[in-house]
């Protein structure tokens, strides 16, 4: 009876009232036997310790060796777009002021975030991290990102209207235009970047990426931040296309009191890793989901 008394309450969801009605005894006796049950082994109750968010931020924060991270419950859908508001906390705390200057990257988490809205901070410059790219899919569009971040801010956009990745000898002429010219001056000023945290080409699909046939040769990279790659380890992976990049250099992103990487996927675990290795980003702005990857990811202390 024991067994039958545990089963109709605890997974028929039965009150011990109607059992007793059902089985004819008291309700007293069915409050003795579901103790037994307890007690002899044939009921186990749990009480799962659950780790909050904030617990998961510091230990991102301890392990990674962050400056700063933001990590919010995995919503059921809209990952990304819920990442607007950690986001918008870190900038807060950064203590942005007319004249500072964030630089904008590319890519679905840096679009949905920007789209989503951004704290107002009156007089904020903001500028393209990368030169664009000849490419339809709306999280290619990042000058469209730095219009409307500075909009969002009550700042100032500042364009980069030139091809990430020209021809060497392109790449001079466009660097040599006074309005591009002032734009990628501002790099060396950037207080905040924020930016995407790419897959590994492996994973992610060539038209995902717009990935050149050189940069899909990149068998062993991690994953990258604005073309730059990086294995696991964080070490840079020089690619053909390097040198030709107009875009914000590592040392320029390392030199940023904040460089924000803005990812919700598991998948993105070892590129996450790598990035903040290779100091590419600082700062992480995530999911519980993502950052447990993260962890779990990483060796055992």
């Amino acid at each position: 009876m024991l067994h039958t008394v545990a089963k109709l309450h605890y997974e028929a969801e039965m009150s011990q009232v109607d059992i007793a009605r059902q089985l004819g005894v008291s309700t007293a006796t069915i409050s003795r036997l579901l103790q037994r049950a307890r007690a002899e082994g044939i009921v186990r109750i749990e009480v799962i310790d659950l780790v909050t968010p904030e617990d998961i931020t510091r230990q991102l924060i301890d392990r990674l060796g962050l400056r700063d991270a933001a990590v919010i419950e995995t919503p059921s859908a809209g990952a990304l777009t819920a990442l607007a508001a950690p986001l918008g906390g870190l900038l807060k705390q950064a203590q942005l002021a007319a004249g500072s200057v964030v630089a904008i990257g590319w890519g679905r988490a840096v679009r949905e975030v920007i789209r989503t809205g951004l704290p107002r901070i009156p007089g904020v410059l903001t500028v393209a991290a990368t030169g664009g790219m000849q490419q339809h899919a709306p999280h290619f569009q990042i000058n469209e990102f730095v219009r409307l971040a500075a909009e969002e801010f009550g700042g100032t956009p500042h364009f980069i209207h030139a091809p990430y990745l020209p021809s060497s000898e392109l790449r001079e002429v466009f660097l040599g235009d006074a309005a591009i010219r002032d734009a990628v001056a501002l790099w060396d000023r950037t207080d905040v970047a924020i930016v995407g945290v790419g897959l590994p080409h492996a994973i992610n699909a060539p038209e995902a990426s717009a990935a050149t046939p050189s940069e899909r040769a990149l068998v062993h990279a991690a994953g990258d931040v604005l073309r730059h790659y990086f294995d696991a380890d964080g070490v840079l992976i020089p690619w053909e296309g390097e040198s030709r990049m107009i875009a914000m250099s590592p040392a320029q992103l390392r030199a940023a009191s904040l460089a924000i990487g803005v990812a919700a996927s598991p998948e993105k675990a070892t590129a996450i890793i790598g990035a903040v290795r290779a100091g590419l980003i600082n700062a992480l702005v995530t999911d519980t989901k993502t950052a447990q990857a993260v962890l779990d990811a990483l060796p055992a202390r």
